[in-house]
């Protein structure tokens, strides 16, 4: 009979950042972006500078905003920059799109948000997804290019402005943007001058749905493990009952197994029980919503003392920039450019060593060389508020 695994905090975190590229070491030398990204299942890129540094600092020391741009809409796009997890924008590596793709449609969602006289549902609302899959292909448009082309396509009721959005109402078809990304038939492009373009992502053929969630599943307890159904169904704003049911049934299949993680129980993938011996090490600086800062749980244990308080708003991680310790948060910091410079102000809870203070002066220098800027690095107090 298998002994059940016991799992310390210690061991797990050690674990975590070696698999996320955050231990002392980053990458190993010359590894592809779809490789770092693929090892946070997904960066998230609401902010794009955000997800730029996610992946600066985890790759090799010469890597830049360039490199993930070029990734992105060079001629390899080996990164896609679509609706993710949550439904909120991520960097996907591209050769991930059929996992993604066949699963997070297969997420059940809570009930629909416009009322229903605005309501996108059923038939029409694929017709949409269709006609953006089809205006996209080979081509940049802007949203206002975009929408020309989805009523075309589709009929005038697409363009019925029904949906409040800041000071003015945007078009019915929108509110399945998010769906024609989880789709494949929509991602970002470049930017043309100010504005946000929208492409079509390279041709594939999704996965069948349960066998890619119960991928999924698998490759977040490779990440991020061990963790609970909660923890997984937390990640992908997705209902706890129904993450409970996946995992059971991928225990039944003998896909993961049950430990004991800090004497709750908890999931990891079947057979990947080995743990570091020894606790991680070392400074690192995340940016807003970076992956080990969302994904890695429990919260508070990853936010221990003073950092709940500081770094999470109303217990939402993400919203502020971290300073992580030895594999725990322990600050908090922003960076201001002004030109070729900026100047990273970083806010620790705690004293800092010696030796963590120089290897806070070199991460702060690599978060300016990916930022293509040269940083100043400020040790005081973050004046401003989340997501500034």
């Amino acid at each position: 009979m298998k002994t059940t695994a016991r799992i310390t905090w210690a061991a797990a975190s050690a674990r975590r950042l070696e698999r996320q590229f955050l231990a002392i070491s980053p990458a190993a030398p010359g590894a592809p972006l779809a490789d770092v990204v693929g090892a946070m299942l997904a960066a998230h890129a609401q902010v794009l500078s955000a997800a730029e540094v996610s992946v600066g600092v985890r790759a090799d020391a010469g890597v830049t905003r360039a490199d993930v741009r070029a990734a992105l809409w060079g001629a390899e796009r080996s990164l896609v920059k679509t609706y993710g997890p949550r439904g909120t924008v991520h960097l996907l590596p591209a050769r991930d799109l059929p996992l993604w793709c066949a699963a997070l449609p297969a997420v059940p969602t809570g009930p629909p948000l416009p009322p229903p006289g605005a309501r996108l549902t059923g038939e029409r609302a694929g017709q949409v997804v269709t006609a953006i899959g089809e205006a996209l292909d080979g081509v940049h448009l802007t949203i206002d290019e975009l929408g020309e082309e989805v009523v075309a396509r589709t009929g005038p009721w697409a363009g019925d402005p029904v949906m409040p959005a800041f000071q003015g109402m945007w078009p019915r078809w929108r509110q399945v943007m998010h769906r024609a990304g989880q789709a494949g038939a929509l991602c970002f492009g470049p930017n043309r001058g100010r504005k946000v373009t929208y492409t079509r992502p390279p041709h594939f053929v999704p996965l069948p749905p349960e066998r890619a969630l119960r991928t999924l599943v698998r490759r977040y307890l490779h990440a991020y493990g061990p963790a609970a159904p909660h923890h997984f169904a937390k990640w992908l704003a997705a209902p706890a009952g129904w993450a409970t049911r996946l995992f059971g049934e991928l225990a039944a299949a003998g896909e993961i197994e049950e430990v004991l993680f800090e004497g709750a129980p908890a999931w990891v993938v079947d057979g990947d029980t080995d743990f570091p011996e020894e606790p991680a090490r070392g400074v690192r600086l995340l940016p807003y919503f970076d992956a080990y800062a969302i994904a890695a749980q429990p919260r508070e244990l990853l936010f221990p003392g003073a950092a709940r308080q500081r770094a999470l708003a109303r217990g939402q991680a993400g919203n502020f920039p971290v300073l992580l310790v030895d594999g725990v948060v322990a600050g908090v910091w922003h960076q201001r450019r002004r030109g070729r410079r900026t100047t990273v102000t970083v806010e620790p809870l705690g004293r800092l060593t010696a030796r963590q203070e120089r290897e806070l002066g070199e991460r702060a220098a690599r978060v300016g060389a990916v930022l293509e800027a040269e940083a100043e690095l400020v040790v005081g107090e973050v004046t401003v508020g989340p997501h500034a």
